[in-house]
């Protein structure tokens, strides 16, 4: 359940951008975003970072342009199209694909786009986030922009409340 929000919006938030990556939980962090923008009446920017692992040979060793990145973004763009279909009543004024460092990219995009706020995972622990911190805690730390983190628990403890009803 999300706090009580006045629906008249007192705190001017009119945009929100919504970063996600390919996990399962990929699809409740969008839920608490657009759940927002509905009770604010504020337009959602739907946000994917990629990388390519340096595991992978760079395509100048290669004669042929390499086809992964172009390949990347047409898989994320259809994660985002299937995300953005669980709230057609809001607003998505931008899909945006980057590729890059995920803590960078958001904080470079919330600033570029002029958002009132950032919703992103709690965590994901995937490669160098292990070692250097989450995306969420650069985030918060960082940004100029307010945060909300949704977390892994209440996502579980919301589905399975939805299960048992």
């Amino acid at each position: 359940m999300l706090p009580v929000i006045q629906a008249n919006n007192p705190n001017g938030t009119r945009r929100i951008l919504i970063a996600v990556d390919d996990s399962p939980r990929a699809p409740a962090v969008f839920d608490t975003g657009a759940e927002y923008a509905r009770k604010l009446g504020a337009e959602l920017y739907l946000f994917q970072t990629l990388t390519i692992p340096p595991e992978f040979p760079a395509a100048a060793a290669y004669s042929e342009e390499d086809q992964l990145p172009a390949h990347l973004v047409e898989v994320a763009k259809q994660q985002l199209r299937e995300i953005a279909k669980r709230a057609p009543d809001v607003v998505i004024a931008g899909t945006i694909i980057t590729f890059g460092t995920p803590g960078q990219m958001i904080l470079e995009q919330a600033e570029k786009l002029e958002v009132d706020l950032i919703v992103l995972g709690s965590h994901g622990y995937r490669g160098w986030d292990r070692v250097l911190g989450t995306t969420a805690a650069t985030i918060a730390n960082r940004s100029t922009r307010n945060v909300l983190v949704v977390h892994a628990g209440a996502v579980t403890r919301k589905n399975q409340t939805e299960e048992n009803c």
